[in-house]
């Protein structure tokens, strides 16, 4: 199996959940498909959703709830 990653397209702050007390979008181990959100990142208080670009059997995040992130960094890792 091959490892694809999945990298932020803009700066802000990562969120793997829609609200503090929703349950993520994806957790680890999860399957995903090609345009499912597994995230939201928030710049200047607007929030843009996070679609998988790829498919896989298990999604492990590299990025924590909340984490500020940089555009291009990997947010999650996907075994295809």
């Amino acid at each position: 199996m091959s490892k694809l990653e999945i990298r932020s397209p803009l700066p802000g702050t990562f969120y793997r959940k829609p609200a503090p007390d929703a349950a993520e979008f994806k957790a680890d181990g999860e399957t995903v498909a090609v345009g499912d959100v597994i995230g939201l990142i928030e710049v200047m208080k607007t929030f843009h959703e996070v679609r998988a670009d790829v498919a896989g059997s298990t999604i492990v995040f590299t990025a924590e709830d909340s984490e500020p992130i940089m555009a291009g960094q990997v947010i999650a890792e996907v075994e295809a």
